[in-house]
């Protein structure tokens, strides 16, 4: 049976678009990964660009709330903001909760070329991290690699 995995930050626009993409690349099929938001908002188009970049397509990601998920059982909820994680609510069965603080790209100043840059930064910070904990939850197997 496959490893049920949500994603969760505030507006499900960047961070947890950006990871749920990475992660979907990164386990195939070995993990079902969804993403939702506390405060969904849409999917921000700098997230679609830099994950472009990494031939990995979220055009026709949508932001969900987190509530579209309460009944269904997790085996992991990753927050990857610090206000999801103090508002996460409980889900049932036996989730663990991991919490993994990345900065907000989408509140980057500058020029778009200045904000993309932040984008990228994140999105990097993110695949890192799910790398290592890929590598840590599945004894390093069954990794694949989402770039060309």
């Amino acid at each position: 049976m496959k490893r049920q995995v949500l994603i969760l930050c505030t507006g499900n626009s960047a961070r947890s678009q950006i990871a749920e993409g990475l992660l979907r690349s990164l386990a195939g099929d070995t993990i079902d990964v969804f993403s939702a938001g506390t405060k969904p908002s849409v999917v921000n188009p700098l997230a679609i660009q830099v994950m472009a970049e990494r031939h990995i397509d979220i055009r026709h990601h949508r932001s969900k709330h987190v509530n579209e998920f309460l009944n269904q059982p997790f085996d992991e909820v990753i927050t990857v903001c610090d206000q999801a994680a103090e508002t996460c609510p409980v889900f049932p069965g036996r989730a663990r909760r991991i919490h993994w603080s990345f900065p907000d790209p989408a509140a980057a100043n500058g020029d778009e070329e200045q904000r993309r840059r932040a984008f990228r930064e994140v999105r990097d910070a993110i695949e890192a991290r799910l790398r290592e904990w890929l590598v840590t939850t599945r004894g390093g197997t069954g990794i694949s690699d989402p770039t060309p």
